[in-house]
């Protein structure tokens, strides 16, 4: 009998296995990647290119990259390479290198477009002339010097060819290229009669018809203990070390948008999104980044230190350093050097070439309610008055795939959503809006108008051989429209107008799944790098944008339904550099357990920090049925995401929040009730990374930047200047041990106490709430009223929680406009700025707006003041008003009281002041 249950306990272990490594053998490694694995094999000093002919061009630095020896017989011919160096505003350097067109490639090379906006370009500094300068010790090599910024330099050293970023007292470098010789360009060529170029994976050949064409280069951090940034893995905040002493076999952080299920928490494994833009940050508090535009797949490592003892070049340096090695299939160096020198500016100065992120609508920032599927029109109706009926507010209901006619997007499933419009009106009488899933195959059906039309059209993706590339995805046979041509995207523009997509109405808006681009049968279980676009560009050349064309061309859609006048919504799940001009993303699909719910965080502190900042992770995790306390400490942790949606696979059990017991309901209606009181802070927030790009949810070290503790910290996070929030991340937990960053003092959200900065706290924790506090010094505006949605708040009274620090000072911010057109673009907002000093409290303007708003502030709420007044005074008017204690929060179970400032009726549009007495 033992050995029996043995055996059977060897086959789960088998099985379990198989699912895992199932998962690993689907995709590559880098040694399965030929040019990840020529790549790496290279040695430091290996790049023997100078820089020739180095001159001012078109207000560029210019000049040709040449080997420095005469090359071998032997050996194909290195063809000189075009070098070009840009200064923009704001510290900002570009460098190019390509392929030299007047020497005739076999093909063009491609570069990403529609990523860089417009304005950037306007923004370039026309360089008049480079001054030239000696390196010490290097035998009186030559480098080109051009000014940059105020306190920057851009340098060109000639031999070896190397390109850096300095500042220019003292000039201690910034960021560098080829510092280590580490630098390869494999040049398109003529295939030889007997080479074969093809690569085999998994029963999937990928024709290779242009070869080889790799780049790979170093790149180097200066002043810098840690990097962070290149979306989207499941990792730490922190990038580890993947190669040099102490590192364990390791593959480099891959960026390449694949379709992964269940993925790994911990891996560098590349999943939905790829973002080549990394950050850097040290001890001395600045950090500086750099940005690769390139669409093809790309392997990063990062180089523990003493990765290059055996014969590495960079002289000596007193500065920290952080060595990484970037590897591309394709496409060109188009590099960018952010010199910061704060961690805002390096955001500040990424989104003014990529794009400022979308201002939201206002429901958009609430809660949404999603699963694969709502059955049909009963469903969603019962599932909304069940939110009623326990008194939860939502905003949103989803529909995933099956509400479709046989997965034919624009339509629906007549048997189970026969009334679509007054679905949606009914929802939309509550102030609640849906959402309908929209994925870029599209089903070979000739009864489909929209094959029909796309095909006809010849707007389909074309495999190698010049037919309509034809995969497989959910609705079996499907093709892909080629989203990198302009024509394309309008004509799928045009498929969100309320004639062509029936059934819609203006409530509804649109989730792009699947945009990877997702193919089941295809290599790794997307399309054939070898696939056709516009201009016989290959599919690897701009793999990593394709979701972001089919996200930009989705929001445009909308924008033309709305006739301009309507933010869109629209969430993804690929995305790119840019994508934060366009909508939302989510962290795919990821599994109910306490690891998933750790990695959450780390992940969305990421994707904020390179633009895109309106993510969040399915609340509950989309595999599995999580337990009831960690689906209740998800809504926990959720309710501060950005983006904060509940959603499961529909293997899954339901698990609506009220079908866990009375007490973990409450539990969760708490949650969603804190990020309802908490939409207008957050709402100003969105506002704040509208204009300048900073994220929603930060990490400590952005407001601390010289917090060394807060380097590594990825488990808390600031959601803006004012609030820290600590998640739970094991069951039964009794304490946390939380870190309070800074000098001032930190208040309790739920109870008001106060905590010493700068230190640890081992805090006692229950199931009511997740350690979240207040920043002493700042000013949190809240609505406190519990309405359906956040549609019926509009008109609600704010209260404004002044946390005080030790000068018994603080100040905030509150953001208003519509919550829905773009009014707000020419002057229709209101934007205030309250300071409290000295016993007054002021509201002035921030900018001139034109908006109107009949709302009041009626209560204001004093942290760390000490009781003993009993009036204020009221200023326009005149009029006294009462102080006394009040509830710091409505609602929960143990009600704290804090001094209030109760009901001085002041109009949040209106300037004023309050003055205690």
């Amino acid at each position: 009998m033992k050995m029996k249950q043995v055996a059977f306990l060897f086959l789960i272990f088998l099985a379990s296995q198989t699912v895992h490594s199932w998962k690993k053998d689907e995709f590559r490694a880098c040694d399965q990647t030929p040019f990840c694995k020529r790549a790496r094999f290279r040695k430091p000093g290996a790049c023997t290119l100078i820089a020739h002919d180095v001159s001012i061009s078109d207000g560029d630095l210019t000049a040709k990259l040449i080997p420095k020896a005469p090359h071998d017989q032997d050996q194909d011919q290195i063809k000189p390479l075009t070098l070009s160096v840009s200064v923009y505003q704001n510290g900002i350097m570009r460098l190019k290198i390509d392929e030299d067109p007047s020497l005739d490639p076999p093909k063009k090379r491609f570069q990403v477009a529609d990523v860089v906006i417009s304005e950037f370009e306007t923004k370039k500094l026309w360089l008049q002339s480079a001054s030239t300068e000696k390196i010490n010790g290097d035998d009186g090599g030559l480098s080109s010097v051009v000014y940059l910024s105020d306190g920057y330099e851009a340098v060109l050293r000639h031999d070896p060819f190397e390109v850096y970023v300095r500042e220019k007292a003292g000039n201690r470098r910034v960021v560098s290229l080829n510092s280590h010789g580490l630098f390869d360009f494999e040049q398109l060529r003529v295939k030889k009669e007997d080479e074969d170029w093809e690569e085999r994976f998994r029963g999937h050949t990928d024709t290779r018809p242009y070869g080889p064409q790799s780049i790979s280069f170093d790149v180097s951090f200066y002043g810098s203990d840690f990097v962070y940034g290149i979306p989207e893995h499941a990792t730490s905040f922190a990038l580890k070390p993947t190669r040099g002493p102490g590192v364990e076999e390791s593959e480099p952080y891959r960026l390449f948008n694949l379709d992964v299920f269940e993925y790994l928490h911990e891996s560098p494994f590349g999943i939905y999104g790829s973002i080549p833009f990394m950050v850097s940050h040290g001890k001395s508090g600045q950090s500086s980044g750099f940005f690769w535009l390139n669409a093809a797949e790309m392997q990063i490592d990062v180089l523990a230190k003493g990765w290059d003892a055996e014969g590495g070049i960079l002289m000596p340096t007193e500065q920290s350093r952080i060595d990484t090695f970037w590897m591309s299939e394709a496409g060109i160096v188009d590099t960018f050097f952010f010199v910061g020198p704060g961690p805002k500016d390096v955001v500040k100065q990424y989104v003014s070439v990529t794009g400022l992120p979308a201002m939201p609508q206002l429901f958009s920032t609430g809660y949404h309610q999603c699963r694969w599927n709502y059955r049909d029109e009963e469903d969603v109706e019962n599932v909304d008055s069940k939110f009623d009926e326990h008194d939860i507010p939502y905003d949103v209901l989803w529909l995933d795939i099956e509400h479709t006619d046989g997965k034919r997007y624009f339509t629906w499933d007549k048997m189970l959503f026969p009334h679509p419009e007054e679905m949606q009106r009914k929802l939309a009488a509550k102030g609640r809006h849906m959402v309908t899933i929209v994925d870029p195959h599209i089903k070979r059906d000739e009864s489909f108008h929209l094959h029909k039309d796309a095909s006809q059209r010849g707007y389909y993706v074309k495999d190698a051989t010049g037919k309509d590339y034809d995969g497989w995805c959910w609705p079996g046979s499907s093709s892909y429209p080629d989203m990198l041509n302009p024509e394309i995207r309008s004509w799928w523009a045009e498929k969100f107008s309320y004639d062509n997509y029936v059934g819609s109405t203006p409530s509804l808006y649109i989730w792009n799944d699947m945009n990877e681009p997702s193919v089941f049968n295809g290599p790794e279980v997307t399309m054939p790098r070898d696939a056709l676009h516009l201009g016989g560009v290959e599919h690897r050349e701009l793999h990593n944008a394709y979701g972001y064309y089919f996200h930009m061309a989705t929001a445009e859609g909308l924008l033309k339904r709305g006739d301009g006048k309507d933010r869109p919504f629209v969430l993804s799940r690929a995305f790119f550099a840019g994508s934060q001009r366009y909508g939302a993303v989510w962290t795919g699909d990821n599994s109910a357990d306490w690891d998933h719910l750790r990695v959450s965080v780390p992940m969305v502190l990421t994707l904020g920090l390179t633009g895109m900042t309106f993510s969040g992770a399915d609340v509950g995790g989309f595999f599995g049925n999580p337990e009831p306390e960690l689906l209740v400490r998800w809504y926990q942790l959720g309710a501060y995401y950005p983006f904060f949606r509940g959603h499961a696979h529909h293997d899954t059990k339901r698990r609506e929040p009220w079908l866990f017991g009375e007490r973990n309901t409450a539990l969760m209606r708490d949650a969603i009730r804190i990020r309802y009181t908490l939409l207008p802070y957050f709402y100003t927030l969105f506002r704040e990374a509208n204009v300048s790009g900073v994220p929603v949810v930060r990490p400590l070290w952005m407001e601390f930047p010289s917090d060394e503790v807060a380097f590594i910290n990825d488990e808390a996070f600031m959601v803006g200047n004012s609030l820290l929030v600590q998640g739970i991340y094991t069951a039964r937990a009794k304490h946390a041990s939380v870190y309070l960053p800074g000098k001032e003092s930190w208040y309790d959200l739920r109870t008001g106490t106060a905590y010493k900065g700068g230190k640890v706290h081992k805090l006692e924790v229950s199931e009511e709430s997740i350690p979240a506090f207040q920043r002493a010094g700042t000013i949190v505006p809240r609505k406190d009223r519990f309405r359906r949605s956040s549609t019926q708040m509009l008109h609600d009274p704010y209260t404004l929680v002044i946390a005080l620090n030790s000068s018994q000072a603080a100040e905030g911010e509150l953001y208003v406009d519509d919550g829905k057109s773009y009014d707000f673009k020419h002057g229709a907002y209101i934007h205030r700025r309250f300071v409290f000093s000295n016993g007054h409290l002021t509201s002035s303007p921030v900018g001139n707006s034109r908006f109107s708003s009949d709302c009041i502030i009626e209560r204001v709420i004093l942290l760390g003041y000490t009781p003993g007044a009993k009036t204020a005074l009221v200023e326009p008017g005149n009029q006294k008003t009462e102080i006394e204690l009040g509830p710091l929060r409505f609602g929960g179970q143990h009600a704290a009281v804090a001094v209030t400032i109760r009901k001085p009726g002041v109009r949040v549009a209106e300037d004023w002041k309050i003055k205690i007495l």
